[in-house]
């Protein structure tokens, strides 16, 4: 499990003052690029290497809204780990709330935009973060 905290500032909210729902998406996002890199899955040399992450499906329950200056962490978790793909399963918290629940499975692409397998040593590290959860 990783955790990252980040705070709402007011280009994330609508007029309301409320964190505008595609923004949620980018903090999600945020969360799952922190939670690779700490696992040591290094996206440039992936990129160098001819391969990316890609969303597939995102599957996200709203359930209260962030407002602006709130102090939120981003919860992520590996749910599942295939040949091809994996689900990161998060959520966006504050303080002990749950403000939103989410499953975003990525795959693996080659640059030209084909499927392919994950690399060996990314896939052991997503194993292992999900045995870790």
């Amino acid at each position: 499990m990783h955790e990252m905290t980040i705070r709402v500032y007011y280009e994330d909210t609508d007029f309301g003052g409320v964190v505008y729902y595609a923004n949620y998406l980018k903090f999600l996002e945020r969360g799952r690029t922190e939670a690779l890199r700490e696992l040591g899955v290094d996206q440039v040399a992936l990129k160098e290497a001819g391969l990316v992450f890609v969303v597939r499906k995102v599957v996200a329950e709203y359930l209260v809204p962030a407002r602006f200056d709130d102090v939120l962490t981003v919860v992520t978790r590996v749910a599942w780990v295939r040949g091809a793909s994996a689900c990161m399963a998060q959520n966006i918290r504050r303080g002990g709330e749950t403000l939103l629940s989410a499953e975003i499975t990525i795959a693996c692409m080659t640059l030209e935009g084909r499927p392919t397998r994950l690399p060996t040593e990314v896939r052991a590290n997503l194993v292992q973060m999900q045995a870790d959860s």
